[in-house]
C-alpha cells in the first residue's frame, strides 16, 4: 500500500484520488489554479482555513458533490451553491456520497482549547475507497479516546499545535490507530513549523509507515 492516490495542496487541503468518478478534495485551501474536477468536496469545519468559498468555486463543477457539518447550511448560503448537492451529517453518522465513495463522519474537537469546542459538531472523516482503502482525514482535532478505536489504513492528522495535536501528540495518536501510513498536515503555514512533520514521524511507531507530503 501506498498514499500515491493523496495530495496535499498545503495546511489542511487535501486532494484524494479514490478513483474514477470518485476525485475528491477536503478543505480545498490557497489554489492558485482552477482545475474544476472536483467529484465530491469534504468540508470538516467552518474556520477560514477549512471553509473558504473563493477556494470552493476554482475547483468544483456544477455537478460536485459535498458533505459538510450539519451546523454549516447557513455557511453555503450566497456562496453560490446548490445546498441541493450538499449533504449535511452530523458526527458517527455515515453516507454513500458517490458510487465507491463511502463516508463516514467521525468527531473533531479541542479537550482543553477553546478553538473546537465539541458542541459544534464538526468533523473528521473516513472514506472508504471501492477497493476498501479506509482514509481517515482528522480535521482539527485533539487525541480523542473515543477515536483511538477508529480502523483505518491511512491517517491523515493535524500536528501543529496550538489549534490542534502538537507532533509528539499526534504520533500518539496514531500509534494508537496503527494505520499502515500516517501522514502529519496542519503544520507550516497557517500554524506550527516545517520541523513538526520531522518531529512527528520520530515519533510514530516505525512499524508504520510515515509519509511526510508538505
Amino acid at each position: 500500500m501506498d498514499a500515491g492516490f493523496i495530495t496535499i495542496n498545503t495546511h489542511s487541503s487535501i486532494r484524494i484520488d479514490a478513483g474514477p468518478g470518485a476525485l475528491c478534495y477536503v478543505d480545498p485551501f490557497r489554489f492558485e489554479a482552477a482545475p474544476h474536477d472536483a467529484d465530491a468536496v469534504l468540508v470538516t469545519h467552518a474556520h477560514f482555513d477549512h471553509f473558504s468559498p473563493e477556494d470552493l468555486m476554482r475547483v468544483i463543477r456544477e455537478d460536485t458533490v459535498f458533505v459538510a457539518p450539519a451546523g454549516m447550511e447557513g455557511n453555503f448560503i450566497g456562496t453560490g451553491i446548490d445546498l441541493g448537492n450538499v449533504t449535511f451529517i452530523s458526527p458517527r453518522s455515515a453516507c454513500e456520497l458517490l458510487p465507491g465513495l463511502h463516508v463516514e463522519a467521525v468527531p473533531a474537537y479541542n479537550l482543553d482549547k477553546p478553538f473546537h469546542p465539541e458542541d459544534e459538531g464538526w468533523l473528521g472523516y473516513i472514506i472508504t475507497c471501492a477497493d476498501g482503502t479506509r482514509t481517515y482525514v482528522a480535521g482539527d482535532t485533539d487525541d480523542l479516546p473515543e477515536n483511538r478505536s477508529l480502523v483505518c489504513d491511512i491517517a491523515l492528522v493535524p500536528a501543529g499545535g496550538t489549534y490542534t495535536m502538537d507532533a509528539v501528540e499526534a504520533a500518539a495518536f496514531v500509534n494508537a490507530l496503527a494505520p499502515k501510513i500516517a501522514v502529519p498536515t496542519h503544520y507550516g503555514s497557517v500554524a506550527g513549523v516545517p520541523e513538526d512533520g520531522r518531529v512527528f514521524a520520530a515519533a510514530v511507531d516505525p512499524a508504520i509507515e510515515t509519509v511526510l507530503k508538505l
